[in-house]
């Protein structure tokens, strides 16, 4: 045994990663990041993520208002052209360096304002978000009742001008009656009800906070919470339902939809094709505007998700199965929310046009009403809210992962350890801001920070974002990272629309959007100045983050101004890959502490030989090399 274990191979320190070493270099390594534990988690929680709320009640609006059928034209362009290609560049950003949306911008220093902007921007959309989520649940524990308290008029909450559906209904078989002064049941529950809206003046007057709706916000963020308690390794499990569920619930809704009696009403005009319509700027950049928000692009989420894979995860093939999927849920959502329209329209008499609403009008008060007037209604409008509930949730995980992530990256030495205790104390800290949503008048700050949040900021943080990638880190590096990674360059496609036609796309929905801005309104109302001011500081505070984080990135540079630049501008030292044995080539020996001049040689050592991604190693080694020769003659 003692000749053994004299003669036994001893692996010398220059094929050893600073990784497997134990000692006093290993003890200074911040806590793991971790990574996702399922093969599915990724995939499920980006689709989780991208299918939300919106494809239920905005795109089956849009749709029916720019075209019908014809507005798939333009959408599915507008998918080809910016959603795809930003996706994976957002995917193949995050895999690449295994950071959150702040330290990522290690690609670039002088950009981190970028990943600044990210931050506030979805900060201020998960306040809100959770607001939403919060309602869902008021309407989910009132449908836990034998009868719904939307359906009928002479509750406390109800005015003279309510008209019940049956009045309507048995009215219109004798004769006509006249609705056009009359409020449904459904939407004074909701205003009256809910909201208690006439208890506010308008934005400047608040109001009491209502307890009822302050409860559900809590235990909105306390789900929230306890889903996001671990990181990825507890919401990756928990997508697994919530990303998951809602088709099954859509395919209820769809079947039970679309055997109502008027059903092929409401489908007709949703998907009718009207093409001259295309002949209208406004309907493609109504496609782009889908597109842009629907998938969540600029937002962090998807960036933070990938930054948990491992090095060689195909997100190629990811990308292609979030993006389309995304696609073909909105367009199923439309035939689940349009047949019942349609239903709901013929039993009132009323064309589908009349009815038709999109966002909370459409969550809250129409497909409640339509949910009166089914057999069952309570358990349909349970599995309604239950569907909303499990959309929003999935997407209010990546914002928190995506807020959590981003600041543990920055100092993973003081809080990867307290990543539990600092996810709580966001949490609260959002739920507090929150609490202005949950007054009597707080509908018109939701609809402020609707309106404001993601809108021009965020544009601004994804056209930069792409400029940054390609013109300054440049095109052809930002290639070679995805070969080194995937083990094929992107092709001639991905090259022009990250070069040319994405963020050309984007310009111009950003010009289309300021050239075509009206104020925020609510109903009736419409906002005051200083209310309106308050939102453009929002959406431009986001924008001022870029040149703020210039000025500091400057400031920290050497030499004259010039040089500053150049040098914020340029990768840091440690940028690349966080695993010394996928560090190839100019990521060779840059991480503090590298003793492995050669990271093949950890490959070859811990994997036994030479893989696929190993050739892939030597071919872009081999690559520079020809390149720097040809830069030297």
């Amino acid at each position: 045994l003692l000749l053994c274990s004299l003669i036994q191979p001893v692996t010398p320190d220059l094929l050893v990663s600073p990784s497997s070493q134990d000692g006093d270099l290993g003890s200074a390594d911040p806590e793991d990041r971790g990574t996702w534990t399922g093969r599915l988690d990724f995939l499920l929680s980006c689709i989780g993520y991208c299918v939300g709320l919106g494809n239920v009640w905005r795109f089956p609006y849009r749709a029916y208002t720019n075209g019908g059928g014809a507005f798939l034209v333009p959408y599915f362009i507008m998918l080809a052209i910016c959603g795809i290609p930003i996706f994976f560049m957002e995917l193949s950003l995050g895999q690449f360096s295994s950071l959150g949306p702040l330290a990522v911008w290690k690609i670039s220093p002088l950009f981190k304002g970028v990943g600044m902007g990210t931050i506030l921007i979805v900060s201020l959309v998960a306040i809100y978000y959770n607001m939403i989520i919060a309602y869902v649940l008021f309407y989910l524990f009132a449908s836990l009742t034998s009868d719904l308290p939307w359906q009928h008029c002479g509750n406390w909450w109800n005015t003279a001008l309510c008209l019940d559906h049956h009045v309507i209904k048995a009215g219109n078989a004798s004769f006509p009656v006249n609705i056009s002064n009359t409020v449904s049941p459904s939407e004074e529950y909701w205003s009256r009800y809910v909201l208690h809206i006439q208890g506010s003046s308008g934005i400047g007057d608040p109001g009491r906070i209502r307890w009822n709706l302050c409860l559900c916000l809590l235990l909105s963020w306390t789900i929230v919470y306890l889903c996001i308690l671990k990181g990825v390794k507890s919401s990756g499990k928990v997508v697994y339902f919530t990303a998951t569920f809602p088709y099954l619930i859509l395919v209820m809704l769809l079947v039970r939809g679309v055997t109502l009696e008027g059903a092929w009403k409401g489908i007709k005009f949703y998907l009718t094709p009207q093409f001259d319509h295309l002949l209208s700027s406004k309907v493609w950049i109504e496609a782009a505007l889908q597109i842009f928000y629907s998938l969540g692009v600029g937002f962090g989420g998807l960036l933070t998700f990938a930054s948990y894979n491992t090095f060689h995860q195909n997100i190629y093939r990811d990308t292609f199965i979030v993006t389309l999927g995304n696609a073909i849920t909105s367009i199923l959502a439309g035939f689940a929310i349009f047949s019942v329209l349609g239903y709901m329209s013929q039993e009132l008499g009323v064309p589908v046009n009349q009815v038709a609403k999109a966002g909370p009008g459409l969550a809250f008060v129409v497909y409640p009403q339509a949910m009166t007037m089914l057999p069952l209604s309570p358990f349909w409008s349970f599995l309604f809210f239950f569907m909303l509930l499990t959309l929003g949730l999935d997407s209010q995980f990546a914002f928190m992962e995506t807020i959590v992530t981003a600041v543990t990256d920055e100092f993973p030495y003081y809080l990867r350890p307290k990543k539990a205790f600092f996810s709580a104390v966001i949490c609260i800290a959002l739920f507090l801001m929150g609490l202005i949503l949950t007054t009597e008048g707080g509908m018109y700050w939701l609809v402020l920070l609707d309106d404001y949040s993601a809108g021009f900021g965020l544009m601004v943080v994804v056209i930069t974002t792409c400029i940054v990638v390609t013109r300054v880190y440049g095109i052809k590096r930002f290639c070679r990272d995805v070969h080194m990674m995937l083990g094929f360059k992107p092709g001639p496609y991905f090259r022009a629309c990250w070069m040319i036609l994405s963020p050309a796309t984007m310009m111009a929905l950003l010009v289309y959007n300021i050239i075509k801005y009206q104020p925020s309104e609510y109903g009736s109302y419409r906002f005051p100045a200083w209310a309106e001011a308050l939102g453009i500081l929002m959406g431009l505070f986001s924008c001022l983050m870029i040149p703020a984080g210039m000025v500091l990135a400057v400031l920290r540079e050497e030499g004259t101004l010039w040089e500053r630049i150049q040098q914020a501008s340029r990768p840091t030292m440690d940028w690349g890959p966080s695993l010394e044995e996928n560090r190839t080539g100019m990521y060779v020996a840059s991480l503090a502490g590298s003793q492995s001049p050669k990271p093949l040689m950890v490959h070859m050592r811990k994997y036994g030989g030479i893989t696929s991604y190993e050739n892939t190693a030597i071919e872009v080694d081999r690559e520079i090399e020809e390149e720097e020769e040809e830069e030297s003659m």
